[in-house]
């Protein structure tokens, strides 16, 4: 009975959700400047899918951004990837508006921010406000627009989430973006399922060619396949202003004019995210970086933007001599359309042989957890960390580890250990895990080290090896030398890098107090504001420890002069 009840709130709410009514002239843009996106609602990026929407801000920095709708600042996240430096606005209609890579905080917020900053001595930081502590109006300056976190210019990533804090496409509340183009094709795949699957004569995924027709549409070259069989779309869509190549929001399929598949990326979940890598040619973009989404479904793709799906979007060809038309249809939010059709010619090929997977002693499935001794490597592989059933290549050769390739992809991070009992008691704490790149490079994976066992978690497959570093970090001034005076400056500028295994922490004092450090990765920059009052008048001892991943520690110290 009790899970009955639980179906019946779940599908409850779902039916409550479907229906709905998305609020119309509720929210504002959050800038007041023309909307120009560099990324678009659903967008296909690296294992996700782009929850906002990225609008251009003219290659600057500092433009106002304004709150979107009257409501409550819940929640202030800083962080030195990601969204960087972001704010959430909860509104009475129970929705939430997100705003990140921000440069700064306006008014009461900054002071707010800095206060819990120095009150936790520590850059990186989240805080949840209560709803009467900073308050907002629709239209009010909350912050100004930045280029912090994983961001790859100057824009506003804006975001609108439901009540259960899943992102939804900000132009269905009726936030405008112009947009004339209709979306582009790129590539157009076709795949074999079955052993008695052929696609021009042939089991393997075929590449077809398409030609644009007299009325902006396009027609495929003709197929001869038979058997169960599916197609992948390569497709972008451009807004006006811009020549990004940006996420499409509708495909539908049809065969014979029956639908057989309708993706729709009007809203998905964080926690379903990472399936992007199910829903697309893996292997394919890998080797190639070209992405494109394949138009069936296949096991462990629970992915909600599927909104409807006959025999999960496969095409089932079976009547030998026959034919048919395939229909792709794509369409951006304001109506813009792009229609590609494949002729196929029904047709049963005898002569090839079955495909046989290569059998190794590691096969893995979704359904279980398993674990494997490789040297002296230890691998676990949780349960669901693939999508199918795959032979993996793994070979071990002392402290290197060859654990197939980057063309497989990975759900659930998979912990790989290592037996450091054979080097030195004072070098252990300095090994760590690396991935090593094409150049034969390690890139720093992880390093818990517990006993003699040495551990990481990946969530790629690839080439892995023990790195040693024994090298502290580098620290540079950019604007003064022990002994100056430096009354004029607003803030001191830092480098920082570690070439081995990256920075992992660092701690600034003026007169042995803490000072706090705006740290931006992706220059390797550390800054400190004169503004925040930490200095004296006269001399000031500055101190800065900058410490790496595995523990090397790097020391600066300086003496300034301030009037």
């Amino acid at each position: 009975m009790q899970k009955l009840f639980s179906l019946f709130i779940l599908l409850s709410t779902l039916i409550s959700f479907a229906q709905e009514e998305i609020p119309q002239n509720y929210f504002i843009k959050p800038l007041k400047i023309p909307t120009v996106l560099a990324g678009s609602f659903g967008e296909l990026r690296s294992n996700h899918f782009h929850s906002g929407l990225d609008i251009k801000t003219q290659g600057r920095t500092g433009l106002d951004v304004v709150a979107s709708a009257s409501g409550y600042i819940s929640r202030i996240k800083i962080s030195h990837y990601g969204y960087g430096k972001a704010l959430y606005i909860t509104h009475p209609n129970g929705y939430v508006t997100v705003y990140g890579h921000l440069d700064a905080f306006a008014g009461v917020v900054k002071d707010y921010v800095k206060t819990k900053q120095y009150e936790a001595e520590s850059y990186e930081i989240e805080l949840f406000p209560n709803p009467d502590e900073l308050p907002v109006d629709q239209g009010q300056l909350v912050a100004y627009s930045g280029n912090t976190g994983s961001s790859g210019g100057p824009h506003v990533h804006f975001e609108i989430r439901d009540k259960n804090e899943r992102p939804m496409n900000a132009q269905l509340f009726g936030v405008e973006v112009p947009d004339h183009s209709s979306p582009v094709i790129n590539d157009l795949l076709v795949y074999a399922f079955s052993d008695t699957s052929t696609v021009n004569n042939s089991r393997n995924k075929v590449r077809l060619k398409y030609t644009k027709q007299p009325d902006g549409n396009f027609l495929s070259e003709k197929v001869t396949a038979y058997g169960p069989i599916g197609f992948a779309i390569g497709t972008i869509d451009r807004q006006d202003g811009a020549p990004n190549s940006n996420g499409i929001y509708k495909i539908e399929t049809r065969l014979n004019g029956s639908k057989t598949l309708e993706v729709e990326m009007d809203k998905f979940s964080f926690a379903e995210t990472r399936y992007l890598n199910r829903m697309i040619d893996y292997a394919l973009f890998e080797s190639e970086r070209d992405r494109v989404q394949k138009l069936f479904i296949e096991r462990n793709n629970p992915l909600s933007i599927f909104k409807m799906e006959q025999n999960k979007g496969i095409l089932n060809l079976s009547k030998e001599g026959g034919s048919a038309l395939y229909t792709i249809k794509i369409s951006d939010l304001p109506g813009n359309t792009t229609t590609l059709t494949v002729p196929i010619t029904i047709q049963k090929v005898n002569t090839l042989n079955p495909l046989m997977p290569k059998e190794t002693p590691y096969l893995v499935q979704p359904e279980t957890a398993q674990n494997f001794e490789v040297g002296s490597w230890s691998l676990f592989i949780p349960k669901g960390a693939f999508y199918d059933d795959y032979y993996l290549d793994i070979k071990a050769n002392t402290d290197a580890l060859h654990l197939d390739q980057d063309t497989i992809p990975v759900h659930e991070y998979i912990r790989l250990g290592y037996d450091v009992s054979a080097f030195k008691p004072q070098d252990r704490e300095r090994l760590y895990i690396g991935r090593v790149n094409s150049r034969g490079l390690l890139s720093y994976e992880g390093a818990t080290l517990n006993g003699d066992e040495l551990s990481a978690t990946v969530n790629s497959l690839g080439d892995f090896k023990i790195g040693l570093d024994t090298t502290g970090p580098t620290i540079e001034s950019l604007d003064f030398k022990d002994g100056k005076w430096i009354s004029e400056l607003k803030h001191i500028d830092f480098k920082i890098s570690d070439r081995d295994t990256g920075i992992k922490s660092y701690r600034a004092t003026i007169n042995g107090k803490f000072a706090l450090l705006e740290y931006e990765y992706k220059n390797n920059r550390l800054r400190y504001f004169f503004e925040d009052g930490i200095s004296v008048s006269g001399a000031n001892d500055f101190k800065l420890i900058v410490t790496d991943n595995v523990g090397n520690s790097t020391t600066f110290s300086a003496t300034f002069y301030r009037k």
